[in-house]
């Protein structure tokens, strides 16, 4: 059962999707439901994802997906009856805005052997579209161990900042507190096991106090010169 803030925002989205084929930014998802701030749309969409109505499209800004509608409103469209009107608030659209979100820029991380990360602090313009909620903060990979993962030499990883991982999530490990690499999280035995997605480079074991996770990778952003 979804709360009614819930219901209208995912037949706000559906509606958008299936007129123009583009998701609706997150500033006019905050007007049409008349929220006060973007944060509550995040919490929307973030239990919309949770639940499996919606995802989101990665190396995409402002790129969601509905993958099911709530039950009432698909067997209405199924029996070629109009669902529930939404609020009046729902139809009154205001003009296109892009929704873009500064994070920190910690500077260069390593897809090769580690590097030191956090060299400095700059601020990075990123779509709203490709973070989900919590804290977050970018890094410029260097390197070519994770190609096989999609992460190339040059992009910037968006990082979400959490102190856990589980086996398989890709995260920014800091190595002896000296050193980061961007890698593959696994537990091997007593040990932790990094491994990179490239075949020409070797998985690093660490025992666990030597490494500590700042985060996991929460997408990626690619620039073309």
């Amino acid at each position: 059962m979804l709360t009614r803030k819930q219901h209208e925002l995912i037949c706000f989205i559906n509606d958008r999707l299936e007129e123009t084929g583009v998701s609706p930014s997150f500033e006019e998802m905050k007007d049409a439901l008349d929220l006060k701030s973007k944060s509550g749309v995040h919490r929307l969409i973030s239990a919309l994802e949770e639940r499996q109505f919606i995802r989101r499209l990665p190396n995409r800004a402002r790129a969601l997906e509905v993958l099911r509608m709530p039950e009432r409103v698909a067997n209405a469209k199924k029996a070629n009856v109009a669902p529930p009107s939404p609020p009046a608030t729902i139809r009154t659209l205001p003009q296109p805005a892009n929704d873009v979100i500064e994070i920190p820029l910690h500077g260069r991380i390593a897809a090769g052997v580690p590097i030191e990360a956090f060299e400095g602090q700059s601020m990075l313009a990123v779509p709203a579209a490709l973070l989900g909620g919590g804290e977050h903060y970018a890094l410029e990979v260097a390197g070519d161990s994770m190609v096989d993962a999609g992460i190339l030499d040059g992009d910037y990883a968006l990082i979400r900042r959490t102190e856990t991982a589980r086996d398989g999530e890709i995260v920014v490990a800091l190595i002896e507190e000296a050193e980061a690499t961007l890698k593959y999280f696994r537990r091997e035995g007593a040990m932790v096991r990094l491994d990179p997605a490239n075949r020409a480079y070797d998985p690093q074991r660490y025992a666990p106090a030597q490494v500590r996770i700042q985060g996991k990778l929460a997408g990626l952003l690619r620039r073309y010169d």
